[in-house]
């Protein structure tokens, strides 16, 4: 069957049009959620009795301030620094395989971006995140080596300012998901990076704060 060039780009903008070409995410309640092992280690960080002395900090400025209405005790851990382009803190346990990460946030203020993000498998400067921004109506995952590059998104109800929020991800060999105040939005693919640290994310003058950090996951890899 002869297909003339016309067709061919008929059929190209439609499929742009249906999402087709967009990257992929999370469909339905069907999908299959990723597990790791039950047993494994569990470090959860509240900042009520220890700080982040032993934490890395690779850009912003980060510090645990008493916030009234912390989701537990008085304490969280907030990033104030507005200069950067993408504000990292890395917690000390790890490095990590197979993981499932959760987080609370606030976004406080911003006014080119107002974002909180788990970082993940963060190995040599390189990692995956996956965030959620107060100012836009999308929940999306990346990757960043030197530049980030945009892995999946999903449209989501912008979280609202001055609102704690919870953001998870479950990363099992190649396959990522993520969930946004307990919905699973997105479903990935992507071997770029096997293991790594975790962290915490903001972006350009987000100011953010973190709580109820819990890491499971399996140890492993450098």
């Amino acid at each position: 069957m002869n297909v003339t060039r016309r067709e061919v780009v008929k059929a190209t903008l439609a499929a742009v049009a249906a999402g087709a070409l967009l990257p992929r995410v999370s469909a339905t309640a069907a999908t299959e959620e990723l597990k790791v092992p039950d047993n494994v280690p569990v470090d959860t960080f509240d900042f009520e009795a220890k700080g982040i002395e032993s934490w890395t900090t690779v850009d912003g400025q980060w510090a645990v301030e008493d916030m009234a209405g912390a989701p537990s005790g008085k304490k969280v851990l907030v990033q104030r620094g507005t200069k950067n382009e993408f504000n990292v803190v890395v917690a000390p346990p790890g490095p990590y395989t197979d993981v499932d990460v959760s987080m609370k946030f606030k976004p406080i203020s911003g006014r080119e971006d107002a974002s909180g993000g788990i970082v993940f498998r963060f190995t040599d400067g390189k990692y995956y995140v996956v965030r959620a921004n107060a100012l836009e109506d999308n929940f999306r995952l990346y990757y960043y080596d030197r530049g980030r590059r945009q892995l999946a998104t999903a449209k989501v109800k912008a979280p609202e300012l001055g609102q704690w929020h919870t953001v998870r991800v479950v990363a099992v060999g190649d396959h990522m998901q993520a969930w946004l105040d307990g919905k699973l939005y997105l479903d990935h693919r992507d071997s770029r990076v096997r293991s790594g640290r975790v962290g915490l994310w903001t972006k350009a003058d987000s100011i953010t704060a973190f709580d109820d950090l819990t890491i499971r996951g399996v140890t492993g890899g450098r």
